[in-house]
């Protein structure tokens, strides 16, 4: 159950077709990151896009993938061999909440999973259902393990649901991660927030940038990409106004 896709960059990525597979969520979040860090960690990688994208565009040095299902910890090895990556890119199945670093890290990001274990329709597929939902874990132990990994002055990024903003606002404080740039998503201008992106430093000052929204097509019936989405899509980051 498992097919071999082009995707940005000439990346050639191996996904399970049973499993959640590449989406704008991952390739928002890959283009929100910004700068170059030598050091960074992806919490829950599934199938290790997010990290190869950054290591391909070189704001990754080296990046460590932590993966709680052991199927899903041996497809990012997989793809990191693919696309000749094996030398930047590990991944360790383990879980989240017990991983202890032994070098801090310059970056932290995640994808996590956007769902209470006591909403929305279980998937019958245990793959999935650990990825939709807060079965390893929940955003609060997410942004625990990111505060417990990260250097003093590293940055956190995550994308996430906009109705549970304030279950991860609360989540980043207890855990010392001041949010200092955020940005909604929508798919076109008529549609309300369908994600959002923030960054946060560990231990930094209260102070945020709300950037303006992201519009990802410019009709209802999303044939055509916005210009801000053109870029994402051509460039690999953000426009410069989108940046602190």
């Amino acid at each position: 159950m498992e097919r071999c896709d082009y995707v940005n960059d000439s990346l050639r990525l191996i996904q399970n077709t049973d499993g959640l597979t590449f989406g704008t969520d991952a390739l928002l979040l890959a283009g929100y990151i910004t700068g170059k860090r030598q050091r960074g960690l992806e919490l829950g990688g599934g199938s290790g896009i997010i990290s190869m994208l950054l290591l391909t565009r070189n704001k990754l040095e080296n990046a460590t993938a932590l993966e709680v299902q052991e199927e899903y910890s041996e497809l990012i090895l997989r793809n990191a061999e693919l696309n000749s990556l094996s030398g930047r890119l590990t991944s360790l199945n383990c879980d989240l909440r017990e991983y202890k670093p032994s070098q801090e890290y310059d970056l932290v990001f995640t994808n996590p999973p956007y769902m209470k274990t006591t909403s929305g329709r279980a998937n019958d597929l245990d793959k999935k259902n650990i990825a939709r939902h807060e079965v390893k874990g929940d955003i609060g132990d997410f942004c625990l393990a990111a505060g417990r990994c990260l250097k003093f002055g590293g940055s956190f990024a995550a994308v996430y649901r906009p109705d549970r903003l304030t279950d991860l606002m609360a989540a980043l404080r207890g855990a010392s991660l001041e949010v200092k740039r955020m940005t909604f998503v929508h798919a076109d201008t008529e549609s309300e927030s369908s994600m959002v992106l923030l960054e946060a430093k560990k231990g930094a000052k209260s102070g945020m940038q709300l950037t303006r929204p992201l519009i990802i097509y410019t009709d209802k019936s999303h044939s055509e990409y916005s210009p801000d989405m053109k870029y994402i899509m051509e460039n690999g980051s953000f426009p410069d106004y989108f940046k602190r």
